[in-house]
């Protein structure tokens, strides 16, 4: 197998997005762009763009991710999660787009397969599985990689906001009846940059990646409290405490034995690539 990856080949969506930030730093050959350079909602820019530039594989990293707002814009998050992918999918490059745990309705008690049935509870969730459809759907050598509950040191995410309400607060409550697997932006490209010379029609798919173990966010938001060693009370509450507009799924933790079999990626232990990423800050 030729694990050689011709870098300049290679366009990565949502450039200044967290994940995308990460693989910067491990392709720093390949081609990063933002909405501001390419509109992956319109089908002509995105085909001109390919061509013009040479490009053979695709990283999707675009999304519309405000999931309470999308309960009041779920036609624009459609046209960012759903039309977008479906443009890149037709460019009939290789493609790896990345999902969400939101795909799930959250009610199951096992870790979720790939084959699992889906049942969105939110506009976000419906958008990001039109997506997968349209990806599985238009594109011959295509993988959907399904993550959940990402953060890095760059960004909005929950442990950056965590360090920061620490620090103002004496007390933080935190939901602890939704029970996930956190994720580190930095592994979840190392994964991919594994997996990309490894595309071909018969890896065609869905996979799930996220950190291994399995915790509620209360756990998350004190584990970033005590490394940090934040002078900072954290609470269990539960979800009815904390209402929001979007439905979250409240066990979304995914099985990675596909992703880990299908391409030998290693999956480290979410708390110590929590500590590995607060090295960064």
């Amino acid at each position: 197998m030729n694990n050689v990856i011709n870098e300049a080949s290679v366009l990565v969506t949502g450039g200044n997005g967290q994940l995308a930030t990460e693989l910067k730093k491990i392709l720093s050959k390949a081609v990063f762009v933002d909405v501001d350079v390419l509109d992956i909602t319109d089908l002509s820019a995105v085909l001109s763009y390919v061509k013009s530039h040479g490009i053979e594989i695709i990283v999707n990293c675009a999304a519309y991710t405000a999931v309470d707002k999308a309960e009041d814009e779920e036609d624009f998050a459609y046209k960012v999660n759903a039309i977008g992918p479906e443009n890149l999918a037709k460019t009939k490059c290789k493609l790896i787009h990345v999902s969400t745990d939101y795909v799930f309705d959250g009610n199951g008690c096992v870790p979720y397969k790939t084959t699992d049935n889906t049942n969105p509870l939110s506009a976000y969730g419906r958008t990001k599985l039109a997506g997968e459809k349209a990806v599985m759907s238009n594109s011959d050598t295509a993988i959907i990689i399904r993550t959940a509950w990402l953060y890095s040191s760059q960004g909005n995410n929950f442990v950056k906001t965590m360090i920061r309400l620490g620090k103002e607060r004496d007390v933080l409550n935190v939901v602890n009846d939704q029970i996930g697997s956190p994720t580190f932006a930095g592994d979840l490209a190392k994964a991919i940059v594994k997996i990309i010379p490894q595309l071909n029609p018969t890896v065609k798919g869905i996979y799930h990646y996220t950190n291994e173990g399995v915790c509620s966010w209360y756990d998350f938001a004190h584990a970033i409290i005590t490394n940090e060693n934040i002078e900072c009370s954290v609470n269990p509450v539960s979800s009815e405490q904390y209402p929001t507009k979007a439905h979250r799924p409240s066990y979304s933790v995914l099985d990675k034995s596909l992703i880990k079999k299908t391409f030998g990626v290693e999956v480290p232990y979410w708390m110590e690539s929590l500590k590995k990423c607060l090295k960064q800050f």
